[in-house]
């Protein structure tokens, strides 16, 4: 059978303007034109009078009459609707391969005929039944990985022995007896262990976000901490230099003062020893005149009344002193200069140290009510692919009952060998929740993501490595850590409380009944995200993590 031509626009194009036929009409020779390009044409051959066809030059008198041409018509507007709708292939697109004269886009590729298709093509795929069973995808370049390099077959079974994609053929050769699926049954594997992938990612992602966002927490509290302290300590300093300069002026104004009563004083002394002086003048004046007196009884008539002198105004002379009159004023006021350099200088260095040992991250105080530590609760679910297969967990995975018989858990390498579960979330930053226990034994317990999970319990077991902190309830308490157990001494409760704050290494134990009675509380340096876990002992005993928000 002859192959179907394809219809293109070439075979309908008008021989005058190469392009698709604008109001097509035909001659009586049968060819078409477009109205314009041949009016136009026979507009120049008018003057012989003689009207021949541009394509077969066939001669025609008179000029003939053009008619319209409806089915040429409607067959040059669909091919131009096809040709608008048909998009090229670019450098980095997928083209179809089906195309020969102008390579469109692919718009999907089929993984049995290892083939793509553009918009035209691929409708042999949705209009007939021998294409509707293939599997068609968005359109890809990389159909021939899907063929077995060795065979020229399509890999269509997935090895898990060796972990690849092979052909019907290798199975029968190099994979003979190997642990093989389809590759349909391997994608559904591998994906469920890609959601789990994705799941712990988009877990991630939450954990740091929450990060994120106390982090912005913590940038405003920093800055109104810090812009407050700024404004405290400018007010303080300020207060302090007032004080000082009102010392100052206090200590100005009293010299001032003191200066001027006692310059008063020394200019009213002065005053009087120049009086006096004045007076002994005149009366040396008088004594001398006396001593020239020739008349013995005159002078000694004169005598008594000259020579008698007044009181001295001083007791005695004023003394000559060094001219130190404040300077022990300066000497005290370096003295309490020199005090204040001491008090500044040793209380400097303390709020230096404040300053730089302030660490912003664990400024939070802790809680001191159950409400307060609510504020923190976080939601536990426990992480099924870790628990120890004689544990059976609820629904919800909140709650784990240590079963007489194992259950029907999957093989997992995050399983615990011995009697303990994990929490699916890792924990960081401050967090609080609660167990509910009952039975004979149950340690409630944080441990990293990287403990052990294989052995018994002195290796793996919760409390018995550097990796896990456990408090032990029973009748009584014990705190174990690194396989080293602490007695702890409380109120008995079947429900334990604890705190983590991941940053500032704080975990803490809590009996909670009426109220909340610290039971033990450690003090460290966290290295790794933390996970909530129970390790159980005696059949029947239980622990449930309880919602709390």
């Amino acid at each position: 059978m002859a192959e179907k031509r394809k219809v293109t626009q070439d075979n309908f194009s008008c021989s005058i303007c190469s392009d698709l036929p604008k109001d097509p009409v035909t001659i009586p020779c049968g060819h078409s034109f477009c109205r314009s390009c041949v009016e136009t044409h026979w507009d120049g051959e008018d003057q012989g009078r003689i009207y021949s066809c541009p394509q077969c030059r066939k001669v025609f008198r008179p000029r003939p009459v053009l008619v319209k041409t409806t089915m040429l018509a409607s067959l040059a507007e669909e091919l131009k609707n096809d040709d608008l709708h048909a998009v090229p292939a670019g450098p980095e697109d997928v083209s179809c391969d089906v195309c020969t004269e102008r390579k469109l886009k692919a718009v999907k590729s089929c993984l049995d005929c290892l083939a793509s298709y553009c918009e035209n093509h691929i409708k042999f795929h949705y209009e007939s039944a021998a294409f509707k069973k293939h599997q068609l995808v968005e359109p890809s370049k990389k159909l021939q990985e899907n063929i077995c390099p060795r065979h020229d077959e399509v890999m269509k079974i997935f090895c898990h022995t060796d972990q690849q994609c092979i052909c019907y053929l290798c199975l029968m050769d190099e994979h003979k007896g190997h642990e093989t699926v389809s590759a349909a049954a391997g994608r559904a594997e591998k994906q469920k262990e890609l959601e789990a992938s994705r799941q712990q990612i988009q877990q991630r992602i939450q954990d740091r976000q929450k990060d994120v966002k106390l982090l912005q927490q913590e940038v405003e509290a920093i800055n109104v901490s810090a812009d407050k302290t700024v404004e405290d300590s400018e007010k303080t300093f300020t207060q302090l230099i007032r004080l000082i300069q009102k010392r100052s002026s206090d200590v100005k104004q009293q010299l001032r003062s003191q200066q001027e009563t006692e310059v008063s004083r020394v200019k009213e002394l002065q005053e009087k020893l120049e009086q006096e002086i004045t007076e002994l003048k005149r009366k040396d004046a008088e004594l001398e005149q006396l001593s020239h007196t020739e008349d013995h009884n005159q002078f000694l008539h004169n005598y008594p009344s000259v020579s008698a002198l007044s009181e001295p105004t001083l007791s005695s002379s004023i003394k000559s002193h060094p001219r130190r009159h404040f300077e022990d004023v300066t000497e005290a006021v370096e003295e309490l200069r020199d005090k204040l350099q001491d008090i500044l200088r040793d209380m400097w260095t303390d709020i230096s140290l404040r300053v730089s040992e302030a660490d912003v991250l664990l400024s939070e105080p802790k809680p001191k009510t159950r409400n307060g530590f609510l504020q923190f609760s976080q939601e536990i679910t426990l992480d099924p692919n870790t628990a120890n297969k004689y544990l059976l967990l609820s629904e919800e995975n909140r709650k784990v009952t240590l079963m007489k018989e194992q259950q029907s858990y999957p093989d997992h390498p995050d399983r615990f060998t011995y009697k303990q579960v994990l929490s699916r979330e890792s924990l960081t930053g401050r967090c609080y929740w609660e167990v509910e226990w009952s039975g004979i034994v149950v340690f409630v317990a944080v441990a990293y993501k990287d403990n052990s999970r294989a052995g018994g319990p002195d290796n793996c077991g919760f409390g018995c490595n550097d990796k896990s902190w456990a408090l032990r309830c029973d009748s009584r308490y014990a705190f174990r850590y690194n396989n080293a157990s602490t007695p702890v001494s409380g109120p008995g409760s079947s429900r334990v409380g604890v705190y983590l704050d991941h940053r500032a290494g704080v975990l803490s134990f809590y009996s909670v009944s009426k109220t909340m009675t610290l039971l033990h509380r450690v003090q460290t340096t966290f290295t790794q995200p933390l996970h909530a876990g129970v390790r159980v002992v005696d059949s029947g005993t239980t622990a449930e993590f309880i919602k709390t928000k």
